[in-house]
């Protein structure tokens, strides 16, 4: 569908504007989102064999949601999400295999820029995503995908995700760069038009602070590869949003593979935000015990913190009705 036929499209009472549908995905400026778009790049996927299962469970799983889901087109079209879920689906519009080859981590658009964008607005999608890896033998393709999808999405006033991994063999970040090139990354994603971008951890609080001050936009940390620890997630998520200036993070298989996915995006806000509504403060003493790096005693702080708003776990008001 080429822009020009747009204009007979009156989709403004499907969805709110960009800013309303940022501010549902991003609650006062945080969010925790769950990528779920694995099974396009490889199959099978632990975690991702029952979608439906996995969705309740991120919805409203006794109260607690995650703010965004990642997903492509079809599981959108196929799994139902609660009326009363607050956050939303973003429709992930990149795809690669595991069977390309040498171009298996080249991301290409599975559409036209313009079809794929409005048919995230006819299902509803309250944003749309893009990948790119930065230093791959095909990045200019995929930064003229992105290009195109951020004009669609100006054109419907649709949230746009970027996903900039610097990590192909062509990467050559600055010497002096103590990022490796993930603050270019994020300052690639805001100069083509993105409203939020993903990017790795830099692997301390200092370095990824250059990331997220380089930038005007939320910035979400991601979840880095697979592990059994998640305490490391953990401290990982709660240095990059209370020191380094992330506003969230966006995690996948750290979330959706483990068996009680709920209780990790629970867990996960916990280490985002010291006014959480799900916070607890055996959170701390995890987080103090497995931390490795950061500001000396700032655990200590943060507990001290915590208790002058809320008081000592004893000491607490039930807020069950809340």
């Amino acid at each position: 569908m080429e822009s020009d036929e747009w204009g007979d499209r009156d989709d403004g009472d499907l969805r709110g504007d960009k800013q309303t549908l940022l501010e549902s995905l991003l609650p006062n400026g945080r969010g925790i989102w769950v990528a779920a778009d694995h099974g396009v790049s490889k199959w099978p996927v632990a975690g991702l064999e029952d979608m439906q299962k996995l969705v309740n469970s991120l919805t409203g799983s006794d109260g607690i949601m995650a703010d965004a889901i990642v997903a492509h087109r079809g599981v959108i079209d196929h799994i139902e999400v609660p009326q009363d879920w607050t956050g939303g689906w973003v429709m992930h519009l990149s795809a690669s295999t595991v069977h390309g080859g040498e171009h298996a981590d080249w991301k290409v658009l599975a559409g036209d820029a313009d079809t794929l964008v409005w048919g995230a607005v006819e299902r509803c999608a309250k944003a749309v995503s893009v990948q790119v890896n930065l230093g791959e033998p095909q990045e200019n393709e995929m930064i003229q995908a992105l290009g195109d999808v951020a004009e669609a999405c100006r054109e419907h006033d649709m949230p746009l995700l970027g996903m900039i991994y610097p990590r192909g063999p062509n990467l050559s970040p600055d010497p002096d760069d103590e990022t490796k090139g993930v603050a270019h990354a994020a300052r690639l994603g805001w100069e083509l038009g993105c409203d939020v971008v993903k990017v790795p951890w830099t692997g301390s609080i200092e370095s990824f602070r250059q990331v997220s001050s380089c930038v005007p936009i939320p910035v979400l940390v991601a979840g880095g590869p697979h592990t059994d620890d998640f305490a490391d997630v953990l401290v990982r998520v709660h240095d990059a949003c209370r020191y380094a200036g992330a506003a969230g993070t966006c995690i996948g298989r750290n979330v959706f593979a483990d068996g009680n996915p709920a209780e990790r995006v629970m867990r996960l806000n916990q280490a985002m935000d010291p006014l959480s509504k799900y916070q607890d403060p055996g959170i701390l003493d995890e987080l103090m015990q497995s931390r490795s790096e950061g500001p000396s005693n700032v655990v200590g702080k943060l507990r001290e913190g915590f208790v002058e708003r809320f008081g000592e776990p004893d000491e607490q008001a039930d807020e069950s009705d809340d």
